[in-house]
């Protein structure tokens, strides 16, 4: 838990979290540690396609500046320092077999919710308040982690569902912010995003909601100097 808080400030962003109308979580790295999932699905699929191409963590940590599936292949394509650039087509035909690959790994029991989480949806279900995910992956990608994770009926769960394929700018852009606020008709004052990168926290601040971080294995490094809190883990809060 961030060291520079007092026990007492601690505890009113606690209460902030309890009294906030609506809980907007991010997906990848908030709800589950999927991007090492994603990184073995990208591999997958480049070894598909037959290209000899092999992201290490240490390469997908910076492909994860940029925000999307196709865009980080994009990104990547255009580091290379010879060879002709892959096409718009052809990039989006290595991101179809990428999902793909994704689902597969997730379906097959690849990646469980993080600690808390669990806890505390139930928790805020309880209390009555209102669920909504705000997420720069697609939503297929969501629809396959979370039917495995919560069950064939998670959707039911949240209100308001926005992925990164759905909005004209992605994560730090605040767009899928401002589509969720709408849907709920809920001013951003009253919600409380629920992150794990920068990139997170500055689409939430741009949107103007106060936002809650839970560090994850890529992001733990990030600036989170804006956030209410910053936890490990959402067990910290429940």
């Amino acid at each position: 838990m961030t060291a520079t808080l007092s026990p007492a400030a601690v505890d009113r962003v606690k209460d902030m979290v309890a009294r906030a109308g609506a809980l907007i979580f991010d997906v990848d790295g908030t709800l589950a540690e999927t991007e090492e999932v994603h990184r073995r699905a990208f591999n997958d699929a480049f070894a598909q396609a037959g290209l000899n191409w092999c992201w290490s963590r240490v390469v997908y940590r910076e492909l994860l500046r940029v925000a999307g599936g196709k865009e980080r292949i994009r990104a990547f394509d255009a580091m290379r320092p010879s060879g002709a650039s892959l096409s718009n087509g052809r990039i989006a035909e290595l991101h179809s077999i990428k999902t793909a690959r994704y689902v597969e790994l997730v379906a097959a029991g690849g990646c469980a919710l993080r600690p808390g989480v669990e806890a505390l949806l139930a928790t805020a279900q309880e209390r009555g308040q209102r669920l909504a995910i705000a997420t720069t992956t697609s939503r297929d990608n969501v629809e396959a982690l979370l039917s495995v994770a919560l069950g064939p009926d998670w959707a039911c769960r949240f209100e308001a569902i926005v992925a990164g394929d759905e909005v004209a700018r992605k994560k730090p852009a605040p767009d899928v912010y401002f589509d969720v606020l709408a849907k709920l008709a809920l001013p951003a004052s009253d919600c409380i995003a629920i992150e794990d990168s920068g990139n997170g926290l500055m689409a939430a601040s741009r949107a103007g909601i106060p936002a809650l971080i839970t560090r994850s294995m890529y992001f733990c490094d990030d600036d989170f100097s804006g956030a209410l809190l910053t936890v490990d883990e959402l067990t910290e809060i429940v």
